[in-house]
């Protein structure tokens, strides 16, 4: 196991060296100049060049890349333009919310597509199966920002049942953060769960049409134990991956989510940030999602050698 997780971190290496190049390359594709946009319409092309000889911009683009680098290899990613504080300041202000309604969305993933997977999977070919697999059609097909409108409009507006501005920090109130939680994460939960759901049917369908579950009933194993205990565990394999997967496209998706529950996350920053040029955190906001990614992805590979010895490397 020590094996992997060497390999796994060592494959994050060039990972993070990619993408860092990148984002730092993709913020010169960005039609205007950071100091105009600071400066406003009516700025001289003095006033313009003065700004940016202060904020380094006027500097060849490798060797900003290179202090850039370094400065990001000791934490420091620089900067903001405009509002004149570090960016991990402002990333750590900021990453308690997206890190909670991400989590809370693939809870609700893994419990509704799970849940629904094995249910379904069990039962191929009857009616039930084919309800739960026509709705997982549904949740893969409806946005998440329109799922989010309709759910605040429910049971904020109309019921009354949870606050329209649902943010509240974990330090100042658990049950509050919890359950201001509970409508994003449903609104972000759906589609994974429908991948999820998809993936878990497929892979309980293939484990219990497999010759040892018909080795286990002719020696008198209860059915339910042959799904809890060899069907299940078998059906984890390609539900990890799903897992992965299903992960990054809801860390893209909660920035949409975070505007319609106006939650404090790194979203809104991104969108104001892009809009104001402010590279330095466009570049934060980039790096620390990439981040999260392959930490995850890390994680989901650490648990497939644990259920699967055969991907682990000799």
């Amino acid at each position: 196991m020590g094996k992997l997780v060497a390999y796994r971190l060592l494959f994050a290496v060039p990972q993070l060296l990619v993408i860092s190049i990148l984002v730092f390359s993709l913020t010169y594709l960005v039609p205007g100049s950071p100091a105009a946009a600071m400066l406003g319409t009516s700025a001289t092309p003095e006033a313009i060049a003065h700004v940016e000889a202060q904020l380094g911009l006027d500097r060849p683009p490798l060797e900003r890349f290179v202090e850039w680098f370094g400065a990001m290899l000791t934490g420091d990613l620089g900067t903001s333009f405009r509002a004149g504080m570090p960016v991990t300041d402002l990333l750590a202000q900021r990453l308690p919310a997206t890190l909670s309604v991400v989590a809370g969305g693939i809870v609700v993933a893994l419990v509704l597509g799970v849940g629904s997977g094995v249910f379904t999977g069990t039962r191929p070919g009857t009616l039930a199966d084919r309800l739960v697999t026509g709705g997982t059609v549904l949740g893969l097909a409806i946005p998440e920002f329109w799922l989010g409108l309709l759910l605040t409009t429910l049971f904020a507006v109309q019921l009354g049942w949870v606050p329209i501005v649902a943010w509240t920090p974990l330090t100042a109130d658990p049950l509050a953060w919890l359950r201001g939680l509970v409508l994003p994460s449903l609104a972000l939960g759906v589609t994974g769960g429908a991948i999820i759901a998809r993936q878990t049917r497929a892979a309980m369908v293939t484990a219990m049409a497999a010759p040892y579950a018909d080795t286990l009933t002719a020696a008198g194993v209860p059915r339910r134990t042959q799904i809890a205990r060899y069907g299940v565990k078998n059906a984890l394999v390609p539900v990890l991956a799903s897992t992965g997967v299903t992960f990054a496209i809801l860390i893209g998706v909660s920035f949409v989510v975070e505007k319609v529950f106006a939650l404090p996350g790194l979203g809104s920053l991104m969108l104001t940030s892009v809009i104001g040029q402010d590279f330095p955190v466009v570049q934060g906001v980039v790096l620390v999602t990439a981040t999260l990614v392959i930490v995850v992805n890390l994680v989901i590979d650490i648990c497939y050698g644990l259920i699967n010895p055969q991907a682990r490397p000799q």
